[in-house]
């Protein structure tokens, strides 16, 4: 990824297991642009780097906020960074990215589990800037484990704080029978996703939605062995059952940025010119894959021929 060094300026406990980060440019120097919905890289040192939502005011230039769940029994970034981002630290990051953009509306609907608020926090605040009608139904294992549900509710009308050991499961069917014209957005764990995306497709409903991890997929995808060619130069590489684009572009010295490898963060997406896309990733829209102009090198691959990439 493209890395840049930012300070911790402030650090504080938002929740249960979920602290938060006020990171600035070296020298006060105005920070990178960002939209409702972005995400960065953090460097999280022998753990790789690891994705997490801005969730501060974009119009604020000298300082972003991301919040971090911390798990100790996960891969080992939040508790690198537990240990490690502490107030006065340089930490590396990427340019904001952005795969769940705010689409203008009239009205919203903003479901979030867990950890998910991050994205929803400055969404919120854009579409009440904008005028638009929001409502935001927000779930977590226990009210303590909820970060920003004081302030949220405080500041905002229309919210639903849902905790599962008080309240059970966030009620999908209700909110989405409500729901009217709305724009659904949500972010949470894969069950969350999965369950609003099944009683949305029953009532022929779009949710936007962005994932931590990768989409479950049933069964064993079948891999062949396909080529690309950099439309460029002109130079074709063999792509084996077993290689991924971005591994044999990388291993051939071709300069691409490459981050989460699971379809999930969007850095690694690249123009195509041509050729049969097979998507995997878990960020292109229907629309989007249909399309077929743009793939994410981590994870898609051709279903025949060759592919012919703006590299």
């Amino acid at each position: 990824m493209t890395e840049f060094p930012v300070r911790v300026v402030g650090r504080r406990d938002e929740a249960e297991n979920v602290f938060s980060l006020e990171l600035a440019a070296a020298g006060g120097r105005m920070l990178p642009e960002w939209t409702p919905g972005a995400h960065i890289d953090l460097a999280a040192g022998p753990a790789g780097t690891r994705q997490y939502s801005l969730c501060g005011d974009p119009a604020d230039r000298r300082r972003w906020r991301i919040a971090i769940l911390r798990e100790p029994a996960g891969r080992g970034g939040s508790e690198y960074l537990h240990r490690t981002a502490l107030p006065g630290t340089d930490v590396r990051v990427s340019l904001p990215r952005n795969h769940f953009e705010l689409t203008p509306s009239e009205s919203y609907v903003f479901i979030a589990g867990g950890i998910g608020i991050t994205p929803i926090v400055p969404m919120l605040a854009a579409a009440t800037a904008a005028g638009a009608r929001v409502r935001l139904y927000y779930g977590g294992r226990t009210r303590a484990h909820m970060a920003f549900a004081d302030q949220l509710a405080d500041r905002y009308p229309d919210v639903t704080l849902v905790p599962q050991d008080r309240d059970g499961l966030l009620p999908l069917a209700r909110l989405l029978d409500e729901a009217g014209a709305a724009e659904i957005y949500c972010c949470g764990p894969e069950p969350l996703l999965a369950a609003l995306e099944e009683a949305a497709a029953a009532r022929n409903l779009t949710v936007r939605s962005e994932r931590f991890a990768p989409r479950p997929v049933a069964g064993t995808p079948v891999n062949t062995e396909f080529r690309v060619r950099l439309g460029d130069s002109g130079t074709e590489y063999r792509i084996g059952p077993n290689q991924s684009i971005a591994d044999v572009l990388e291993a051939a010295g071709v300069d691409i940025i490459t981050s989460c490898r699971e379809g999930t963060c969007g850095s690694c997406e690249t123009a195509v010119l041509s050729g049969d896309i097979d998507h995997r990733d878990d960020l292109l829209t229907a629309e989007e894959r249909a399309r077929g102009n743009t793939m994410m090198l981590c994870v898609s691959r051709a279903r025949t021929g060759t592919l012919v990439l703006d590299l």
